[in-house]
């Protein structure tokens, strides 16, 4: 069955709509940058109002080592992704800071990012179009990976559907499509989340 990935909460709402919904993993942004931007203290917060099923996932771009660390020390998290330059060297460092798994984002935009992809030491890879720019990337680009992937950009409820049963995802990873007025949207993550159940009934 493919996991699901509802990225960027930053309200107990949120965290309702996921508890009730339950997809597989959620995402706390930590990249000041970003509009969907939480504290660490936040993100414990969020953390500990979540079921135990949904693994909550820090996403961070070009942190440094002892900021992911104290983060995962903290408990407010149980996965990490890199969403920044980081490298096999930094995921090597990271490692010896934390057991924690590790999901390492790719930029796809020509094959040679999906062989950067295959070679990467994370234990799992997650293929994007941008840093949240909610454009999806030629899926062409995916054929001949060698490793189980999350697919993230562009994805909604109204194409999630094909990209599972053309390319069985390991997982999808959604956030600015269930949002409405820049918040998460219970009844877009129902249909996301259903979208993705279909089509995991009907695969071949």
């Amino acid at each position: 069955m493919t996991r699901i990935k509802i990225c960027g909460i930053s309200r107990e709402a949120d965290t309702e709509y996921l508890n009730e919904l339950c997809p597989d993993f959620t995402g706390f942004v930590f990249a000041k940058s970003s509009r969907r931007y939480v504290t660490p203290e936040r993100a414990l917060e969020l953390s500990r109002l979540l079921r135990k099923e949904i693994i909550p996932v820090g996403v961070f771009v070009n942190s440094a080592l002892d900021e992911i660390a104290e983060i995962c020390r903290s408990g407010a998290i149980r996965a990490i992704q890199l969403h920044g330059n980081e490298d096999n060297e930094f995921i090597s460092q990271l490692r010896s800071l934390t057991d924690l798994p590790i999901i390492q984002a790719f930029k796809i935009r020509g094959a040679e990012d999906i062989e950067r992809a295959d070679a990467s030491t994370a234990d799992h890879v997650l293929l994007d179009s941008g840093n949240g720019s909610g454009q999806r990337f030629d899926w062409s680009i995916i054929n001949g990976i060698k490793r189980p992937y999350f697919l993230a950009g562009g994805l909604n409820s109204e194409n999630v559907s094909a990209a599972v049963k053309a390319m069985h995802p390991f997982a999808v990873d959604v956030s600015s499509s269930v949002e409405s007025d820049g918040f998460k949207d219970k009844s877009k993550i129902k249909e996301f989340i259903a979208s993705v159940r279909k089509a995991d009934e009907r695969k071949d």
